[in-house]
Protein backbone atom coordinates (compact mmCIF):
# COMPACT_ATOMS: atom_id res chain seq x y z
CA UNK A 1 0.00 0.00 0.00
CA UNK A 2 0.94 3.03 -0.99
CA UNK A 3 2.26 6.03 2.06
CA UNK A 4 -1.00 8.21 0.68
CA UNK A 5 -3.70 6.69 -0.29
CA UNK A 6 -7.73 7.44 -0.60
CA UNK A 7 -10.01 6.28 1.71
CA UNK A 8 -12.14 4.52 -0.42
CA UNK A 9 -9.13 2.81 -2.40
CA UNK A 10 -7.97 1.17 0.93
CA UNK A 11 -9.13 -1.25 3.04
CA UNK A 12 -8.44 0.39 7.64
CA UNK A 13 -8.60 -1.41 10.62
CA UNK A 14 -10.88 0.41 13.19
CA UNK A 15 -8.60 0.62 15.81
CA UNK A 16 -5.04 2.51 16.00
CA UNK A 17 -2.68 3.32 18.66
CA UNK A 18 -3.82 7.55 17.77
CA UNK A 19 -5.75 9.07 14.80
CA UNK A 20 -4.92 12.67 13.63
CA UNK A 21 -7.33 14.78 11.74
CA UNK A 22 -5.46 16.93 9.54
CA UNK A 23 -2.64 15.89 7.21
CA UNK A 24 -1.10 20.03 7.94
CA UNK A 25 2.19 20.25 8.90
CA UNK A 26 1.44 19.72 12.58
CA UNK A 27 -0.64 16.53 11.52
CA UNK A 28 2.14 15.00 10.07
CA UNK A 29 4.93 15.95 12.65
CA UNK A 30 2.80 14.54 15.12
CA UNK A 31 1.58 11.50 13.62
CA UNK A 32 6.07 10.91 12.56
CA UNK A 33 6.87 11.56 16.07
CA UNK A 34 4.09 9.53 17.30
CA UNK A 35 5.28 6.65 14.89
CA UNK A 36 9.14 6.90 15.89
CA UNK A 37 7.40 5.93 19.53
CA UNK A 38 6.27 2.95 17.78
CA UNK A 39 2.61 4.02 17.41
CA UNK A 40 0.23 2.93 14.78
CA UNK A 41 -1.07 6.32 13.67
CA UNK A 42 -3.99 6.88 11.19
CA UNK A 43 -3.99 10.18 9.50
CA UNK A 44 -7.35 11.50 8.18
CA UNK A 45 -7.34 14.42 5.63
CA UNK A 46 -10.61 15.54 3.55
CA UNK A 47 -9.19 16.66 0.75
CA UNK A 48 -7.81 14.78 -2.72
CA UNK A 49 -4.20 15.92 -1.16
CA UNK A 50 -1.90 15.05 1.61
CA UNK A 51 0.35 18.45 2.94
CA UNK A 52 -2.36 20.81 4.19
CA UNK A 53 -1.51 24.33 3.20
CA UNK A 54 2.10 22.47 1.35
CA UNK A 55 0.24 20.48 -0.92
CA UNK A 56 0.24 21.76 -4.52
CA UNK A 57 -2.49 21.29 -7.60
CA UNK A 58 -2.20 20.97 -11.37
CA UNK A 59 -3.48 22.08 -14.12
CA UNK A 60 -2.98 21.54 -17.94
CA UNK A 61 1.00 21.29 -17.70
CA UNK A 62 1.84 23.43 -14.32
CA UNK A 63 2.16 22.96 -10.63
CA UNK A 64 1.91 25.57 -7.90
CA UNK A 65 2.23 25.46 -4.36
CA UNK A 66 -0.81 27.23 -2.24
CA UNK A 67 1.05 27.56 1.13
CA UNK A 68 4.87 27.33 1.39
CA UNK A 69 6.05 30.16 -0.57
CA UNK A 70 9.74 30.12 1.37
CA UNK A 71 10.88 28.73 4.60
CA UNK A 72 14.16 29.92 6.44
CA UNK A 73 16.43 27.94 8.82
CA UNK A 74 16.53 24.95 6.63
CA UNK A 75 20.25 25.62 4.95
CA UNK A 76 22.11 24.68 8.09
CA UNK A 77 22.33 21.00 9.39
CA UNK A 78 22.55 22.32 13.14
CA UNK A 79 19.60 24.62 13.04
CA UNK A 80 16.64 23.49 15.07
CA UNK A 81 13.70 23.36 12.25
CA UNK A 82 16.22 21.21 9.62
CA UNK A 83 16.84 18.96 12.36
CA UNK A 84 12.70 18.79 12.97
CA UNK A 85 11.91 18.18 9.03
CA UNK A 86 14.99 15.78 9.11
CA UNK A 87 13.45 14.30 12.17
CA UNK A 88 9.88 13.34 10.71
CA UNK A 89 10.88 12.67 7.34
CA UNK A 90 13.86 9.93 8.18
CA UNK A 91 16.41 13.38 6.05
CA UNK A 92 14.22 12.63 2.96
CA UNK A 93 13.67 16.67 2.44
CA UNK A 94 16.09 18.62 0.23
CA UNK A 95 16.41 22.34 0.55
CA UNK A 96 17.07 25.13 -2.20
CA UNK A 97 18.83 28.22 -1.03
CA UNK A 98 16.90 31.35 -2.66
CA UNK A 99 20.24 33.11 -2.50
CA UNK A 100 21.58 36.71 -1.20
CA UNK A 101 18.24 38.48 -1.02
CA UNK A 102 14.93 36.69 -0.07
CA UNK A 103 12.72 39.72 0.25
CA UNK A 104 12.47 43.14 -1.69
CA UNK A 105 10.26 45.00 0.38
CA UNK A 106 8.85 48.16 -2.07
CA UNK A 107 7.11 51.37 -1.94
CA UNK A 108 6.42 52.80 -4.41
CA UNK A 109 9.47 52.33 -7.18
CA UNK A 110 12.06 52.41 -3.81
CA UNK A 111 13.31 48.79 -3.50
CA UNK A 112 14.33 47.36 0.09
CA UNK A 113 16.15 44.37 -0.34
CA UNK A 114 16.39 42.01 2.55
CA UNK A 115 19.96 40.40 2.45
CA UNK A 116 20.40 37.07 4.33
CA UNK A 117 23.30 36.66 7.33
CA UNK A 118 22.35 39.17 10.19
CA UNK A 119 25.58 41.53 9.44
CA UNK A 120 24.15 41.23 5.71
CA UNK A 121 21.09 42.18 6.92
CA UNK A 122 21.67 44.72 9.04
CA UNK A 123 24.19 46.53 6.56
CA UNK A 124 21.72 46.84 3.84
CA UNK A 125 19.42 48.20 5.96
CA UNK A 126 21.96 51.13 7.17
CA UNK A 127 22.93 51.65 3.77
CA UNK A 128 19.43 52.72 3.11
CA UNK A 129 18.73 54.72 6.20
CA UNK A 130 22.36 55.65 7.68
CA UNK A 131 20.90 57.97 10.32
CA UNK A 132 19.11 54.95 12.02
CA UNK A 133 22.17 52.84 12.44
CA UNK A 134 21.93 52.62 15.87
CA UNK A 135 18.26 51.86 16.02
CA UNK A 136 18.84 49.21 13.44
CA UNK A 137 21.31 47.35 15.85
CA UNK A 138 18.74 47.48 18.48
CA UNK A 139 15.95 46.23 16.21
CA UNK A 140 17.83 43.19 15.55
CA UNK A 141 19.16 42.51 19.14
CA UNK A 142 15.71 42.74 20.09
CA UNK A 143 13.84 40.68 17.64
CA UNK A 144 16.81 38.02 18.68
CA UNK A 145 16.33 38.39 22.14
CA UNK A 146 12.29 37.85 21.96
CA UNK A 147 13.24 34.51 20.04
CA UNK A 148 15.80 33.51 22.69
CA UNK A 149 13.09 34.37 25.36
CA UNK A 150 10.05 32.06 22.98
CA UNK A 151 11.46 28.32 24.42
CA UNK A 152 10.14 28.38 27.78
CA UNK A 153 6.53 29.90 26.44
CA UNK A 154 6.65 26.90 23.94
CA UNK A 155 7.96 24.31 27.07
CA UNK A 156 5.37 25.37 28.83
CA UNK A 157 2.84 24.15 26.49
CA UNK A 158 4.13 20.49 25.93
CA UNK A 159 3.91 20.19 29.87
CA UNK A 160 0.73 18.83 31.95
CA UNK A 161 -2.07 21.62 32.81
CA UNK A 162 -1.30 21.16 36.70
CA UNK A 163 2.52 21.67 36.15
CA UNK A 164 1.82 24.43 33.93
CA UNK A 165 -0.59 26.49 36.78
CA UNK A 166 2.49 26.02 39.14
CA UNK A 167 5.47 26.79 36.93
CA UNK A 168 4.01 28.13 33.69
CA UNK A 169 3.77 31.64 34.99
CA UNK A 170 7.47 31.51 35.24
CA UNK A 171 8.40 30.07 32.29
CA UNK A 172 6.10 32.59 30.19
CA UNK A 173 6.82 35.52 31.79
CA UNK A 174 9.87 36.72 29.68
CA UNK A 175 8.28 35.90 25.88
CA UNK A 176 5.06 37.51 26.97
CA UNK A 177 6.98 40.75 27.52
CA UNK A 178 7.18 41.39 24.45
CA UNK A 179 4.03 39.26 22.84
CA UNK A 180 1.92 41.31 24.69
CA UNK A 181 2.69 44.40 22.93
CA UNK A 182 1.96 45.30 19.62
CA UNK A 183 4.59 45.27 16.96
CA UNK A 184 4.29 48.92 16.31
CA UNK A 185 4.63 49.77 20.30
CA UNK A 186 7.90 48.00 20.41
CA UNK A 187 9.44 49.68 17.33
CA UNK A 188 8.45 53.18 18.10
CA UNK A 189 10.59 52.62 21.10
CA UNK A 190 13.84 52.63 18.93
CA UNK A 191 13.05 54.65 16.15
CA UNK A 192 10.52 57.33 14.46
CA UNK A 193 11.55 57.17 11.14
CA UNK A 194 7.86 56.14 9.53
CA UNK A 195 10.22 55.10 6.64
CA UNK A 196 12.36 52.58 8.54
CA UNK A 197 9.33 51.38 10.34
CA UNK A 198 7.36 50.88 7.20
CA UNK A 199 10.66 48.79 5.59
CA UNK A 200 10.83 46.63 9.58
CA UNK A 201 7.21 45.83 8.90
CA UNK A 202 7.59 44.87 5.55
CA UNK A 203 7.18 41.11 6.10
CA UNK A 204 3.57 41.38 7.73
CA UNK A 205 1.76 39.11 5.69
CA UNK A 206 3.77 36.20 6.54
CA UNK A 207 1.34 36.67 9.42
CA UNK A 208 -1.63 38.06 8.77
CA UNK A 209 -1.64 41.25 10.73
CA UNK A 210 -0.15 44.92 10.18
CA UNK A 211 2.27 46.57 12.88
CA UNK A 212 -0.53 48.43 15.06
CA UNK A 213 -2.30 45.36 15.20
CA UNK A 214 0.34 42.60 15.54
CA UNK A 215 2.18 40.78 18.52
CA UNK A 216 5.39 41.36 18.27
CA UNK A 217 6.20 37.94 19.48
CA UNK A 218 5.02 36.70 16.04
CA UNK A 219 6.77 39.57 14.13
CA UNK A 220 10.14 39.07 15.66
CA UNK A 221 10.02 34.95 14.90
CA UNK A 222 8.94 35.75 11.87
CA UNK A 223 11.94 38.07 10.86
CA UNK A 224 14.51 35.59 12.90
CA UNK A 225 13.26 32.82 11.11
CA UNK A 226 14.19 34.34 7.76
CA UNK A 227 17.80 36.51 9.34
CA UNK A 228 19.86 33.32 7.26
CA UNK A 229 18.22 33.42 4.01
CA UNK A 230 14.70 31.53 2.28
CA UNK A 231 14.95 28.38 0.96
CA UNK A 232 12.44 26.54 -1.06
CA UNK A 233 12.26 22.49 -1.39
CA UNK A 234 13.63 20.61 -3.79
CA UNK A 235 10.81 19.00 -6.10
CA UNK A 236 8.35 21.52 -4.56
CA UNK A 237 6.32 21.74 -1.21
CA UNK A 238 4.28 18.14 -1.95
CA UNK A 239 7.91 16.33 -0.82
CA UNK A 240 6.90 17.49 2.53
CA UNK A 241 4.10 15.08 2.63
CA UNK A 242 5.65 12.60 0.48
CA UNK A 243 8.97 12.12 2.53
CA UNK A 244 7.00 12.14 6.11
CA UNK A 245 3.83 9.81 5.52
CA UNK A 246 6.68 7.05 4.30
CA UNK A 247 7.66 7.47 8.90
CA UNK A 248 4.30 7.14 9.39
CA UNK A 249 3.26 4.20 7.45
CA UNK A 250 6.92 2.45 8.76
CA UNK A 251 5.21 2.29 12.13
CA UNK A 252 2.07 0.53 10.58
CA UNK A 253 0.44 3.70 10.48
CA UNK A 254 -1.24 5.57 7.29
CA UNK A 255 -2.20 8.34 5.49
CA UNK A 256 -5.47 8.55 3.89
CA UNK A 257 -7.03 11.22 2.01
CA UNK A 258 -10.88 12.24 1.18
CA UNK A 259 -11.73 10.55 4.04
CA UNK A 260 -13.96 13.91 5.62
CA UNK A 261 -13.50 13.76 9.73
CA UNK A 262 -17.78 14.84 10.70
CA UNK A 263 -17.57 14.14 14.46
CA UNK A 264 -14.78 13.40 17.15
CA UNK A 265 -16.30 10.82 19.37
CA UNK A 266 -16.32 11.27 22.79
CA UNK A 267 -17.41 8.98 25.20
CA UNK A 268 -17.88 9.49 29.46
CA UNK A 269 -15.76 12.66 28.73
CA UNK A 270 -13.29 11.11 27.00
CA UNK A 271 -12.48 10.88 22.97
CA UNK A 272 -12.32 7.48 22.03
CA UNK A 273 -12.12 7.43 17.78
CA UNK A 274 -13.83 9.86 15.09
CA UNK A 275 -16.78 9.51 12.81
CA UNK A 276 -16.72 9.99 8.65
CA UNK A 277 -19.03 11.68 6.43
CA UNK A 278 -19.96 8.06 5.65
CA UNK A 279 -20.83 7.28 8.78
CA UNK A 280 -18.02 4.55 9.62
CA UNK A 281 -16.06 4.80 12.97
CA UNK A 282 -12.50 4.48 14.06
CA UNK A 283 -11.11 4.07 17.65
CA UNK A 284 -8.39 5.18 19.22
CA UNK A 285 -6.77 6.24 23.11
CA UNK A 286 -6.60 9.45 22.13
CA UNK A 287 -7.04 11.43 19.02
CA UNK A 288 -5.38 14.89 17.96
CA UNK A 289 -7.49 17.49 16.31
CA UNK A 290 -4.82 19.57 13.64
CA UNK A 291 -8.00 20.87 12.01
CA UNK A 292 -7.67 24.21 13.83
CA UNK A 293 -9.55 25.16 16.97
CA UNK A 294 -12.80 27.04 15.71
CA UNK A 295 -13.39 24.09 13.52
CA UNK A 296 -12.24 21.47 16.40
CA UNK A 297 -14.63 23.51 18.84
CA UNK A 298 -17.49 24.62 16.73
CA UNK A 299 -18.07 21.72 13.97
CA UNK A 300 -15.98 18.45 15.00
CA UNK A 301 -17.27 18.15 18.83
CA UNK A 302 -20.67 17.95 19.59
CA UNK A 303 -22.55 21.43 20.73
CA UNK A 304 -22.70 19.94 24.16
CA UNK A 305 -19.24 18.36 24.72
CA UNK A 306 -17.61 21.65 23.69
CA UNK A 307 -20.22 23.54 25.99
CA UNK A 308 -19.57 21.46 29.34
CA UNK A 309 -15.41 20.88 28.32
CA UNK A 310 -15.56 25.21 28.30
CA UNK A 311 -14.17 24.97 24.75
CA UNK A 312 -16.86 27.05 23.25
CA UNK A 313 -16.91 30.28 25.34
CA UNK A 314 -12.79 30.34 24.49
CA UNK A 315 -13.62 29.71 21.07
CA UNK A 316 -15.07 33.35 21.10
CA UNK A 317 -11.70 35.27 22.77
CA UNK A 318 -9.44 35.41 19.21
CA UNK A 319 -10.67 36.41 16.23
CA UNK A 320 -9.79 34.47 12.75
CA UNK A 321 -6.50 35.46 10.82
CA UNK A 322 -7.11 37.03 7.39
CA UNK A 323 -7.88 35.68 3.97
CA UNK A 324 -6.69 36.41 0.93
CA UNK A 325 -6.89 35.53 -3.03
CA UNK A 326 -4.27 34.33 -5.06
CA UNK A 327 -3.74 34.64 -8.84
CA UNK A 328 -1.62 31.25 -10.40
CA UNK A 329 -0.41 32.39 -13.51
CA UNK A 330 1.75 29.53 -15.97
CA UNK A 331 4.21 31.14 -18.54
CA UNK A 332 5.57 28.89 -22.05
CA UNK A 333 8.63 29.27 -21.14
CA UNK A 334 11.74 28.55 -18.71
CA UNK A 335 12.54 30.80 -15.59
CA UNK A 336 15.81 31.64 -16.75
CA UNK A 337 14.36 32.83 -20.33
CA UNK A 338 12.02 34.83 -18.86
CA UNK A 339 14.66 35.94 -16.26
CA UNK A 340 12.84 35.27 -12.92
CA UNK A 341 13.93 36.16 -10.29
CA UNK A 342 14.04 34.21 -6.68
CA UNK A 343 13.46 36.86 -4.20
CA UNK A 344 9.77 37.85 -3.42
CA UNK A 345 8.15 41.03 -3.65
CA UNK A 346 6.10 42.44 -1.01
CA UNK A 347 4.92 45.41 -2.99
CA UNK A 348 3.08 48.48 -1.05
CA UNK A 349 2.10 52.02 -1.75
CA UNK A 350 4.21 54.94 -1.42
CA UNK A 351 2.57 55.58 2.20
CA UNK A 352 4.64 54.06 4.72
CA UNK A 353 2.07 53.30 7.31
CA UNK A 354 0.52 49.95 6.65
CA UNK A 355 -2.38 50.28 9.18
CA UNK A 356 -3.80 52.95 7.54
CA UNK A 357 -3.66 51.52 3.64
CA UNK A 358 -5.10 48.41 5.12
CA UNK A 359 -7.91 50.22 6.87
CA UNK A 360 -8.75 52.08 3.76
CA UNK A 361 -8.84 49.15 1.69
CA UNK A 362 -11.21 47.48 3.92
CA UNK A 363 -13.30 50.33 4.08
CA UNK A 364 -13.29 51.15 0.12
CA UNK A 365 -11.81 48.10 -1.68
CA UNK A 366 -11.09 50.12 -5.11
CA UNK A 367 -8.60 51.86 -2.65
CA UNK A 368 -4.87 50.69 -3.34
CA UNK A 369 -4.20 47.36 -2.48
CA UNK A 370 -2.57 47.02 1.07
CA UNK A 371 -0.27 44.73 0.19
CA UNK A 372 0.88 42.77 -3.22
CA UNK A 373 3.07 39.64 -2.47
CA UNK A 374 4.51 37.91 -5.58
CA UNK A 375 6.51 34.58 -5.03
CA UNK A 376 8.40 32.31 -8.60
CA UNK A 377 8.53 29.04 -7.53
CA UNK A 378 9.61 27.78 -10.60
CA UNK A 379 12.67 29.83 -10.23
CA UNK A 380 13.04 28.72 -6.57
CA UNK A 381 12.91 25.06 -7.37
CA UNK A 382 16.22 23.48 -9.10
CA UNK A 383 14.21 20.31 -9.99
CA UNK A 384 11.53 22.15 -11.71
CA UNK A 385 12.59 22.34 -15.43
CA UNK A 386 13.22 18.28 -15.33
CA UNK A 387 9.60 17.88 -14.00
CA UNK A 388 7.75 20.83 -16.00
CA UNK A 389 10.27 21.80 -19.03
CA UNK A 390 9.88 24.65 -20.90
CA UNK A 391 7.54 26.30 -18.32
CA UNK A 392 7.35 28.78 -15.45
CA UNK A 393 4.75 29.83 -12.56
CA UNK A 394 3.99 32.94 -10.80
CA UNK A 395 1.96 33.46 -7.65
CA UNK A 396 0.43 36.63 -6.73
CA UNK A 397 -1.50 37.44 -3.32
CA UNK A 398 -3.46 40.27 -1.83
CA UNK A 399 -5.89 40.84 1.29
CA UNK A 400 -9.31 39.89 0.53
CA UNK A 401 -11.85 39.67 3.00
CA UNK A 402 -14.21 36.70 3.55
CA UNK A 403 -17.41 38.86 3.69
CA UNK A 404 -16.36 40.42 0.15
CA UNK A 405 -17.13 36.54 -1.16
CA UNK A 406 -20.24 36.02 1.72
CA UNK A 407 -23.11 36.21 -0.83
CA UNK A 408 -21.62 33.10 -2.91
CA UNK A 409 -20.33 30.78 -0.09
CA UNK A 410 -22.65 27.63 -0.38
CA UNK A 411 -22.73 27.75 -4.04
CA UNK A 412 -20.56 25.38 -5.69
CA UNK A 413 -16.95 25.29 -6.41
CA UNK A 414 -16.52 26.12 -10.12
CA UNK A 415 -20.63 27.12 -11.08
CA UNK A 416 -20.06 29.99 -8.81
CA UNK A 417 -21.82 32.05 -11.63
CA UNK A 418 -20.90 35.33 -13.57
CA UNK A 419 -21.08 37.64 -10.99
CA UNK A 420 -18.37 35.81 -9.01
CA UNK A 421 -16.41 35.42 -11.85
CA UNK A 422 -16.52 39.28 -12.60
CA UNK A 423 -15.38 39.83 -9.19
CA UNK A 424 -13.13 37.69 -9.32
CA UNK A 425 -11.32 39.16 -13.16
CA UNK A 426 -11.27 42.86 -10.82
CA UNK A 427 -8.70 41.19 -8.61
CA UNK A 428 -7.05 39.65 -11.15
CA UNK A 429 -6.88 42.10 -13.54
CA UNK A 430 -5.04 44.07 -10.70
CA UNK A 431 -2.82 41.71 -9.48
CA UNK A 432 -1.52 41.43 -13.17
CA UNK A 433 -0.92 44.95 -13.29
CA UNK A 434 1.18 45.06 -10.03
CA UNK A 435 3.42 42.11 -11.26
CA UNK A 436 3.89 44.30 -14.67
CA UNK A 437 5.09 47.01 -12.92
CA UNK A 438 7.80 45.41 -11.26
CA UNK A 439 8.58 42.36 -13.89
CA UNK A 440 7.57 43.89 -17.06
CA UNK A 441 8.63 41.54 -19.35
CA UNK A 442 6.05 39.06 -18.62
CA UNK A 443 3.47 41.06 -20.14
CA UNK A 444 2.36 39.18 -22.74
CA UNK A 445 3.29 36.31 -22.54
CA UNK A 446 0.58 34.87 -20.00
CA UNK A 447 -0.51 31.29 -21.01
CA UNK A 448 -2.81 30.24 -17.61
CA UNK A 449 -4.17 32.65 -15.36
CA UNK A 450 -6.56 31.57 -12.28
CA UNK A 451 -7.43 33.36 -9.16
CA UNK A 452 -8.23 31.36 -5.74
CA UNK A 453 -10.66 33.42 -3.16
CA UNK A 454 -11.14 32.87 0.81
CA UNK A 455 -14.27 30.37 -0.77
CA UNK A 456 -11.92 28.41 -2.25
CA UNK A 457 -9.46 28.39 0.59
CA UNK A 458 -12.30 27.40 2.84
CA UNK A 459 -13.55 24.69 0.19
CA UNK A 460 -10.13 22.69 0.20
CA UNK A 461 -8.77 23.80 4.26
CA UNK A 462 -11.76 23.33 5.85
CA UNK A 463 -11.22 26.75 7.38
CA UNK A 464 -14.57 28.27 7.36
CA UNK A 465 -13.83 31.89 6.90
CA UNK A 466 -11.11 31.02 4.64
CA UNK A 467 -8.59 31.77 7.52
CA UNK A 468 -4.94 31.47 5.80
CA UNK A 469 -3.24 31.34 9.24
CA UNK A 470 -5.71 30.08 11.79
CA UNK A 471 -6.33 32.29 15.01
CA UNK A 472 -4.90 36.07 14.82
CA UNK A 473 -1.47 36.40 15.63
CA UNK A 474 -3.09 39.68 18.19
CA UNK A 475 -1.43 40.27 21.70
CA UNK A 476 -4.00 38.92 23.26
CA UNK A 477 -3.48 35.30 21.48
CA UNK A 478 -0.74 35.06 22.92
CA UNK A 479 -1.61 35.34 26.49
CA UNK A 480 -4.55 32.62 26.16
CA UNK A 481 -3.81 29.41 28.12
CA UNK A 482 -6.21 27.13 26.57
CA UNK A 483 -4.40 27.30 23.29
CA UNK A 484 -2.11 24.21 23.73
CA UNK A 485 -2.10 20.46 23.41
CA UNK A 486 -4.61 19.49 26.14
CA UNK A 487 -7.61 20.15 26.15
CA UNK A 488 -10.14 19.78 29.07
CA UNK A 489 -11.38 16.46 27.18
CA UNK A 490 -9.27 13.50 27.99
CA UNK A 491 -7.99 11.60 25.22
CA UNK A 492 -7.79 15.11 23.05
CA UNK A 493 -5.49 16.90 21.87
CA UNK A 494 -4.57 19.61 19.52
CA UNK A 495 -1.65 20.51 17.03
CA UNK A 496 -1.40 22.85 14.15
CA UNK A 497 -0.37 26.54 13.82
CA UNK A 498 -3.21 27.39 16.20
CA UNK A 499 -1.30 26.03 19.22
CA UNK A 500 2.30 27.44 18.36
CA UNK A 501 2.55 30.14 15.51
CA UNK A 502 1.94 31.11 11.96
CA UNK A 503 3.59 29.07 8.84
CA UNK A 504 4.62 25.69 8.22
CA UNK A 505 7.50 26.26 10.78
CA UNK A 506 5.67 26.92 13.29
CA UNK A 507 2.77 24.44 12.50
CA UNK A 508 5.89 21.86 12.34
CA UNK A 509 7.08 22.74 15.68
CA UNK A 510 3.80 22.22 17.17
CA UNK A 511 3.63 18.21 15.90
CA UNK A 512 7.16 18.08 18.43
CA UNK A 513 5.00 20.27 21.14
CA UNK A 514 1.86 17.66 20.47
CA UNK A 515 3.82 14.29 20.23
CA UNK A 516 5.58 15.88 24.08
CA UNK A 517 2.26 16.46 25.77
CA UNK A 518 0.85 12.98 24.73
CA UNK A 519 4.03 10.72 25.53
CA UNK A 520 4.82 12.86 28.52
CA UNK A 521 8.11 13.12 27.60
CA UNK A 522 10.40 15.74 26.17
CA UNK A 523 10.63 14.32 22.43
CA UNK A 524 12.31 17.68 21.31
CA UNK A 525 15.16 16.27 22.83
CA UNK A 526 15.43 13.37 20.53
CA UNK A 527 15.05 15.69 17.42
CA UNK A 528 17.92 17.85 18.26
CA UNK A 529 19.95 14.69 18.41
CA UNK A 530 18.73 12.99 15.85
CA UNK A 531 17.70 9.65 17.25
Amino acid sequence: MKPIVSYKQTTLGDDWDGIVVGSGPGGLSTAAMMAKEGKRILVLEQHYAAGGFTHVFKRKGYEWDVGLHYIGEVQSERSMIRRMFDYVSDSGIQWADMGEVYDRICFGDEQYPLHKGVSAFKDGLKARFPDEADAIDAYVERVRDCQRSAKGFFVDKAIPPMLSAISGGLMRRSFLGYAKRTTLDVIRELTDDERLIGVLCGQWGDYGLPPAQSSFGIHSMVVRHYLRGGAYPVGGASVIADNIAPVIQAAGGQVVTKAEVVRIDVEGKRAVGVTLADGRSFRAPWVCSGAGYLNTVQHLLAPEVSAQAGMAAQAEKIPRSMSHVCAYLGFQQTSEALRLPKANYWLYTDDFDHDAVVERYLADRSAPLPVTYISFPSAKDPDWDRRYPGRSTVEIITLAPFEWFAQWDGTRWMKRGDDYLAFKAEFTERLLAQLYRVEPQLEGQLDHCELSTPLSTARFSGHKKGEIYGLAHTPERFQQKHLRPHTAIKGLFLTGQDIATAGIGGALAAGVVTASAITGRNLMGRVMKGA
